[in-house]
C-alpha cells in the first residue's frame, strides 16, 4: 500500500449542497439546448472502483428528462456479443439528434477490467489500444460530442469506501467480488490505466482526471468543467399558461369503496 496521502479537506455541505443546485439548474438549461439543437452528447465515466462514478452520474441526471438523458451501464457481455466487433454493442446505445448519454463505464472495459483479469487476450487487447482512438475520432467527427472523464482515488480511500460498503446494508449490493480484486491487484490496475492513457488521452478525445478523494468536490468541479465544455446557451423558453377548466358535464367519480387502494402505512407513523 502506498503512502496515504494528505488529507483533503472535505467541502462544507451547505457549500456543496448551493453549488450542486445551481449547477444542475444549469444542466437542465444545457439540456433545453441540447434536445433544441439536436446536439448529441456521450459523457464517459471511468475510474476505481468506489471512486464516486455512480454519485456524480445520479447528481447530474437528477433533474434532467429521462427521455432525453439515458443512463447506460451495461451488463458483462453475452456469448454472441462475445464474437461481434468489441465495439458493437456501445454503438446502439450512442444519442440519437437530441440526446444525453452517460457511460457508466464503457468500452474503456477492455482496457481496465479486461486487460487486468485476463478477459481478454493479449491480442484483443492490442487490438482495442490501436482502435479506440480511431472509434472515438470517428464519433466526434460525425459530430457527437464526447466527453471523458476518470475518477481518481487513493488505495488508502478506496479500502475506507469498502469497509463503509460492508458495513451499510444499504451500500452492500455495490460490492462484488471482482471490486474485491481491485484491492489486491491495485498496481496492475495503475498499470493498465497508465498504459490506456498513453494510447487514449489525445488532443482530439482528451481524458479529464476528476481527483475524488472529497466526493462533494469530485462531483462540483466535474459536473463544471461538462457545462464548460459544451457550447451550450439559454434556449428562450415559451410562455406557458394554464387553460381554465371547462365547467363540470356531471361526472360523478364511482364510489372509492370500488377499488383496491394500498394501505395508509403513512398513518401508523403519526
Amino acid at each position: 500500500m502506498t503512502k496515504a496521502p494528505d488529507k483533503v479537506q472535505r467541502l462544507k455541505k451547505k457549500v456543496y449542497e448551493s453549488e450542486l443546485l445551481r449547477l444542475q439548474g444549469e444542466l437542465v438549461e444545457m439540456q433545453e439546448w441540447v434536445r433544441s439543437s439536436g446536439t448529441r452528447l456521450v459523457v464517459v465515466f471511468e475510474g476505481r472502483d468506489a471512486a464516486g462514478k455512480g454519485g456524480a452520474i445520479q447528481r447530474i441526471g437528477e433533474y434532467l428528462n429521462p427521455r432525453i438523458c439515458r443512463i447506460v451501464a451495461l451488463p458483462a457481455p453475452t456469448e454472441r456479443q462475445r464474437t461481434q466487433w468489441y465495439f458493437q454493442r456501445y454503438v446502439e446505445h450512442l444519442p440519437a439528434a437530441g440526446e444525453i448519454v452517460l457511460l457508466d463505464r464503457s468500452w474503456y472495459n477492455r482496457g481496465g477490467v479486461e486487460r487486468v483479469m485476463g478477459f481478454a487476450t493479449p491480442v484483443e487487447y492490442e487490438r482495442f489500444l490501436r482502435q479506440c482512438p480511431v472509434f472515438e475520432e470517428m464519433l466526434i467527427e460525425d459530430g457527437i460530442l464526447l466527453r471523458k472523464y476518470w475518477f481518481s482515488v487513493s488505495d488508502h480511500e478506496q479500502e475506507k469506501r469498502f469497509r463503509d460498503r460492508m458495513n451499510n446494508p444499504m451500500k452492500r449490493w455495490k460490492l462484488s467480488p471482482m471490486d474485491m480484486q481491485s484491492i489486491t491487484r491495485w498496481e496492475d490496475y495503475s498499470r493498465a490505466k497508465d498504459e490506456m492513457f498513453a494510447h487514449t488521452d489525445t488532443a482530439t478525445s482528451p481524458w479529464m482526471v476528476v481527483e475524488s478523494e472529497d466526493k462533494r468536490r469530485a462531483r462540483i468541479n466535474m459536473i463544471a468543467h461538462l457545462l464548460s465544455s459544451v457550447p451550450w446557451k439559454p434556449v428562450e423558453k415559451a410562455e406557458l399558461e394554464l387553460p381554465a377548466r371547462p365547467p363540470s358535464k356531471g361526472y360523478e367519480r364511482p364510489p372509492r369503496e370500488q377499488f383496491r387502494e394500498v394501505p395508509d402505512h403513512a398513518s401508523t407513523l403519526e
